[in-house]
């Protein structure tokens, strides 16, 4: 696989003139707020939304309540990713990735915070190119993948608070459904593959140089990043760890042992991970899950008791392993003992649908709390993760698809 560095940054979109953001909106003091959609209001406290995507759309909502915000009308099938700062959501559309302004953000002033909400509207920021894919948070970076050009941009979260970020695009490689992740010394950590396939990772350095280099991943898909900084990356049969400059691989117990998506935590050297183990299905449903240990090398392969979705996966605050089962109950995993410790119901039972575009039950957990969408009801509710109690409840009116959050 060739690839280069390339020096010269992407041009600079800023909120500007015909941006839904208005221009002439007063905004707070500080480096952190942007010409806002509309007039900021000040908050006692940060004021946490989420986003959900449907066929035509995007519905923003206060994350406490479950009030709707904003109905955000958009052409085409959408993706959602968090930015990582607080405040916005990248947009993946056909041509790029378009960021979504959520309208809610806190600016510092060293040990104190002024909380501000404005009404959510997309912005006229846009990075990548065609066929957008990956969106990875890590190191105060955001590393974006465009699987049909094969280019690596990463953006500066930060700078997305001040309306005129600029996207670097630090890797150009073969065309691919890709991943990368830049990280704070300036290496980049990416996928090697073309049309037909990936089958592993290379490491480069601030310069473009190959430091290493693993050829051992068939069909990598899917990355996490665990405390401690290491970083993993599903392959057909285990996953390869990325721990600074060295690539190891672990084996799955079975011939085909697929990890695919993961979840990783801050507050885990664990990264928890899906697992299926027929070649020749048209959609398999596992019924048991990976816990990933990335400081002793040690993978687990967990039962679950019911099958779940790509979709499924995510952390909570002290790292322990979220799953949203096809039963409709939330199936909570110490990480360490791969104990199930909880198990809490939350929406009917649902079956994955046979294409993964199509509406179906969507995980996110910010702030403790496990927030599940139910297209089948049009219904969201959260529910408390340390005691299982609901914290609130809504109908949306519509069939999601995907669904993140910002804190605000």
């Amino acid at each position: 696989m060739m690839t280069s560095r390339l020096l010269a940054l992407l041009s600079v979109v800023a909120f500007g003139a015909g941006c839904t953001a208005a221009p002439d909106s007063p905004a707070p003091p500080g480096p952190s707020a942007p010409s806002a959609p509309s007039a900021p209001t000040e908050e006692s406290s940060a004021t946490p939304r989420l986003a959900l995507s449907y066929d035509g759309g995007v519905l923003v909502l206060d994350a406490r309540t479950l009030n709707q915000v904003a109905d955000i009308p958009i052409d085409g099938f959408v993706r959602l990713n968090s930015a990582g700062n607080g405040r916005h959501v990248l947009v993946s559309q056909g041509d790029g990735f378009a960021v979504l302004d959520m309208g809610t953000w806190t600016d510092t002033h060293g040990d104190h915070g002024h909380h501000y909400t404005a009404a959510p509207a997309m912005t006229e920021m846009r990075f990548g190119g065609q066929e957008p894919g990956h969106v990875v948070a890590h190191d105060d970076r955001l590393t974006l993948f465009s699987d049909g050009t094969g280019t690596v941009d990463v953006v500066d979260p930060g700078e997305l608070l001040h309306g005129h970020a600029t996207a670097d695009t630090v890797v150009t490689t073969a065309p691919h459904h890709g991943v990368a992740v830049a990280r704070a010394d300036g290496s980049v950590v990416v996928s090697v593959g073309d049309e037909q396939g990936r089958s592993g990772l290379e490491i480069l350095d601030a310069a473009g140089t190959r430091i290493a280099v693993s050829d051992r991943c068939p069909n990598l898909h899917g990355e996490a990043a665990a405390s401690g900084g290491a970083l993993t990356f599903g392959c057909e049969d285990g996953v390869l760890i990325v721990r600074g400059n060295t690539i190891e691989k672990l084996t799955s117990p079975d011939p085909y042992g697929r990890i695919g998506n993961q979840a990783g935590s801050a507050a885990s050297p664990v990264v928890l991970g899906d697992y299926k183990t027929d070649p020749d299905a048209e959609i398999e449903r596992p019924q048991r899950i990976t816990l990933i240990d990335t400081a002793t090398g040690a993978l687990r392969v967990v039962p679950l008791q019911a099958s779940y979705s790509f979709r499924s996966l995510d952390r909570g605050p002290g790292g322990e392993a979220v799953v949203l089962g096809t039963d409709g109950a939330l199936h909570v995993f110490d990480p360490v003992s791969a104990r199930r410790i909880a198990h809490y119901p939350a929406i009917g039972a649902w079956t994955e649908p046979r294409q993964w575009q199509a509406p179906m039950p969507n995980l996110h957990v910010q702030d403790g709390v496990a927030y599940v969408s139910d297209p089948a009801t049009q219904r969201v509710v959260a529910i408390g993760l340390a005691d299982g109690a609901v914290v609130a409840e809504a109908t949306v009116g519509r069939p999601t698809i995907e669904l993140t959050g910002v804190e605000g």
